[in-house]
């Protein structure tokens, strides 16, 4: 399995070592679609969610997402975010 840099030389799964690798800037950027009613979208939109602001909610926890990345993804390392930006466009349904 030596192509694949996660794997040991028995197959195991290990974290690659970048100490060596110098500091580059990287972007990302990662989307989702979510489908909903249409009388839920009105009630997001007019705040009348019991509960709170749903988009103001959902922007937090993407924020906390990106920052727990290292935690939820397998062998990924942790690395400095200089900034994170979570926005939310209306379409309409196919």
């Amino acid at each position: 399995m030596a192509e694949f840099t996660h794997f040991n030389e028995s197959g195991r799964a290990r974290m690659v070592d970048v100490s060596a690798k110098d500091s580059t800037e990287r972007a990302a950027t990662a989307q989702a679609t979510v489908f909903l009613q249409p009388e839920t979208l009105e009630k997001i939109q007019r705040g009348k969610i019991a509960k709170g602001d749903v988009l103001s909610v959902a922007q937090v926890a993407g924020v906390m997402g990106a920052k727990k990345t290292p935690d939820l993804i397998p062998m990924c390392h942790p690395i400095l975010l200089t900034s994170v930006d979570i926005s939310f466009k209306e379409e309409p349904q196919p």
